[in-house]
C-alpha cells in the first residue's frame, strides 16, 4: 500500500466546511482537483454512502477512467471514496476548532500497477506533493467562497 496525508487549517465552521466538501462533491471536486476533466454521477440522489461516480482523470500525463462510491459518510467529522473499478480510497477528515476547521485528506494505492513498480518513490511523492496541493487548494476556495456569502 501507498498513501499520503495532509493536514491545513481553515477559517470557517466545521458545517459548512463538510458541505463544501462532502455534500457539495460532484459541483467543487473539479475545481479544487484540476486533474478531472470530467466528473458525473452514477448513482442518483443525494451523496450519501454507497451513492457512485465516474471520474476521468489525467495524473502526470496518465489518462485513467474510474468508478468510486462513498464508503462512509460521517457528519460533519468525515468522508470516505473507496475505488470500485480501480484499488484507491480517498478519505477527507475534519476537526472542529470551534470557528474554524481542520481538514486532513488521506490517498491510499492498495497496489501499483506492475509497470510502475520500478518507480515506486517517484510515486510516494508525487502522492505526497498531490496531497498537500489538495489541502491548500480547499483552504482557498472554501475561505474564498464563504467570504464572498457573507
Amino acid at each position: 500500500m501507498i498513501g499520503a496525508t495532509a493536514d491545513i487549517l481553515v477559517f470557517e465552521e466545521i458545517e459548512r466546511v463538510f458541505q463544501f466538501v462532502a455534500l457539495d462533491f460532484l459541483v467543487n471536486y473539479p475545481r479544487w482537483s484540476p486533474e478531472v476533466l470530467r466528473l458525473e454521477a452514477v448513482s442518483s440522489g443525494p451523496v450519501r454512502p454507497g451513492f457512485q461516480a465516474r471520474q476521468v482523470r489525467v495524473d502526470q500525463g496518465h489518462k485513467t477512467e474510474s468508478v468510486f462510491e462513498v464508503s462512509e459518510l460521517e457528519a460533519p467529522k468525515r468522508v470516505r471514496f473507496q475505488g470500485v473499478s480501480a484499488p484507491y480510497s480517498s478519505l477527507y477528515e475534519f476537526d472542529d476548532r470551534s470557528s474554524s476547521t481542520t481538514i486532513r485528506f488521506s490517498f491510499e494505492i492498495a497496489a501499483l500497477e506492475p509497470r510502475l513498480r520500478p518507480f515506486e518513490k517517484l510515486v510516494r511523492i508525487a502522492l505526497q506533493d498531490g496531497a498537500r496541493r489538495t489541502v491548500k487548494t480547499l483552504k482557498l476556495l472554501i475561505e474564498k467562497e464563504m467570504l464572498a456569502r457573507d
